[in-house]
Parts: C-alpha cells; structure tokens; sequence
C-alpha cells in the first residue's frame, strides 16, 4: 500500500478543508464550474469519475471468472453478503439512525437525500481497493480478481434495480431516467472502454501493462480529491452550519462495515473455507465502490445534495475503518483456523 494510499484520510481532509475555503472565497468560480451540464450530467465531473474509474476497471480481468468455481463457498458468501444483505441492512440503519435517532440534529429538508446516499454507497461492492485490503491479509489473488469481475458484472445489472426498489421503500422518489443514465455513464461505458484498454495494453505484454498500470495509478485518487474540492466547494455552508452531520452520517457507515465483514469472515468459517479466502470475502463486503456511489449520487441529486456529502463521508471513513478490519482479520487467525480442525 502506498503512502498515498495509506495516508487517503488526511487528503481527504485537507480536500474538505481546501473545497469549504475556495468556495466561500470564490463563489462565482464553482457555481459557473456548477452550471456545466448536458442532460444532468455535470462535465467536469463526469471527465473527473472517468478517471477515477477507468484505471481501477483496467485492472479487473472478467476472463477469471471461470476461477469462482474453484471457491464457491466463499463465492456463495461473497454474493449473499453484498447483494442480499449489504444494501438492504444499510437502508435499514438509515432509517434507524437518520429518521428516527439522530432526526432532530440534521436538517429536516435533507433527510431523504441523506438516506439516498447511504443507500448508494452500499449498493456497490469494492471494485479497486479490495485489492489492496487483500494482498494486505495475505489473501488468494486469483479468488480476489474473480469475485470482483463477477460482482462487477452483476453491478452492470443490478445496481440501478437495488437502488430504485430501497429509495422506492424509503419513500424518496426515483428520477428513473436520470438513474439509468449514471448507469451507463458510469458502469457500462468505462467498463467496456477499460476492457478495450486491458486488451490492447495486454497485447504489448505483461511488462508494458504493469508499466502503464503503475503509471496511471496516482490517477484515480487524484480524480477523487479534485472531486472532493468541488463537492465541498458547494456543501461548504451547510458543512460550516452544521458540523455534527459528518459525524452522525459516518455512525451508520461503522456499523455496515464491522457488521458485514464480521458476517462474512464467520460464514466463510462455518463453510469451511480458508483464511486465505475468508479474508477478501470479509473485505468486499465491508468495502464500497465509493467513486460509483459519489457520482451517481451527483447525478441523481446535485452537488449539493445531502446524498452527495452522505457518499463523501464513506470516502473520509474508508481507509482507517477497513485497516482496522484488515488487523482484525490477520489477528484472529489462529482463531479461525481452531474451529476447522
């Protein structure tokens, strides 16, 4: 893991920092930058999600997929913890925390979009960073790539029906047009233009695909922090007016993510699985494809949008939270291997 990498929480801060201060400095600047739209779709920031994007797909191989008959347990777990449980019990501990608990703290006109958010950032498994938690526990490489080429294939199909039927159970309405939209601009077209790349850097050889991959690395993180800038350029007033809704909206996001990871490292136990398999399984799980969830969020209800900074709050937790996970699991695994023998 790199410096960069490791260190994603503190960037992440001095973004929310740096993005408040410009944009109570010069308004003018991002609400023109704000205005840049075709169809509801943002320009800058779409250029900005492609980045972000492209070079994590480039590195999913959909040719593994033959790999997850190798480890269908662990497939099995992967699969029920993050299509059937993952979203379903965050749209849950939305409710629970954002209606109900924590309701009088939080500005009455953003709940919905807060719950919006958290539902976004939950219907997408990790895509890139579950990479790194798994060569971070020693996990099977070869059952990391696969499970994430598979549930980035069933998020081609399922993510825009999730979506609208927990939004739909939540009582927020489902701009339908505009969700099938940041489907497509943000899973089908970078999938099938990362493809297209993998392919062709592939046929120069592994070296020259390493290489580039190295190359283009910085890219996607970057993306994100310019990304940050803007986004809290615009949540800057509403950040400076209510501070305590950063630390409220991250209390659900905690639970989700010890809750799933500790779900799917027991199961995999209980099927017999091996720690080596265990351990990227509980990652997935617990991990979310926060770039996908900031830019649907964008698209669906603006930059300004509850839902919005909801899916920025899983960036700023992201790191520190799954390092933790990732002690846990490396810990506990004499623990795990006992109760197979």
């Amino acid at each position: 893991m790199s410096v960069f990498e490791r260190y994603l929480t503190v960037w992440v801060f001095l973004c929310i920092v740096a993005g408040i201060v410009l944009g109570q400095i010069t308004p003018a600047v991002f609400q023109a930058i704000g205005s840049m739209e075709i169809a509801q779709v943002n320009l800058p920031v779409g250029l900005l999600i492609w980045v972000m994007i492209i070079p994590m797909l480039v590195k999913v191989d959909f040719g593994a997929l033959h790999e997850v008959k190798q480890h269908v347990r662990g497939i099995g777990v992967t699969l029920f913890v993050n299509w059937l449980v993952k979203p379903f019990t965050m749209a849950f501990l939305a409710w629970l925390f954002v209606r109900n608990l924590f309701a009088p703290w939080l500005p009455a006109e953003q709940i919905d979009s807060y719950i919006a958010g958290l539902i976004l950032l939950a219907a997408a498994p990790c895509t890139a960073m579950v990479f790194v938690w798994s060569r971070l526990t020693n996990g099977d490489p070869l059952f990391t790539l696969s499970q994430v080429a598979l549930n980035d294939t069933i998020m081609v199909f399922a993510f825009a029906p999730i979506v609208a039927l927990l939004l739909g159970i939540s009582s927020i309405h489902v701009p339908w047009d505009t969700l099938f939209t940041s489907v497509v601009l943000y899973i089908v077209i970078p999938v099938t233009l990362a493809q297209l790349w993998r392919k062709s850097l592939l046929s120069k050889g592994q070296a020259h695909f390493e290489a580039v991959m190295d190359k283009i690395g910085p890219w996607s993180i970057s993306a994100l922090l310019v990304t940050l800038v803007l986004l809290f350029a615009f949540q800057g007033k509403a950040i400076i007016d209510q501070p305590l809704v950063i630390a409220l909206l991250a209390v659900p996001i905690l639970i989700q993510v010890f809750f799933n990871s500790s779900l799917a490292y027991w199961l995999n136990r209980t099927v017999g699985e091996k720690h080596n398999i265990a351990c990227p399984s509980a990652l997935i799980g617990a991990s979310n494809f926060f770039e996908l969830a900031v830019a649907a969020a964008i698209s669906l209800f603006g930059f300004q949008s509850g839902a919005a900074l909801a899916t920025v709050v899983g960036v700023l937790i992201e790191v520190p939270v799954m390092l933790l996970v990732v002690k846990v699991v490396n810990s506990s695994k004499g623990w795990y291997e006992a109760g197979q023998t």
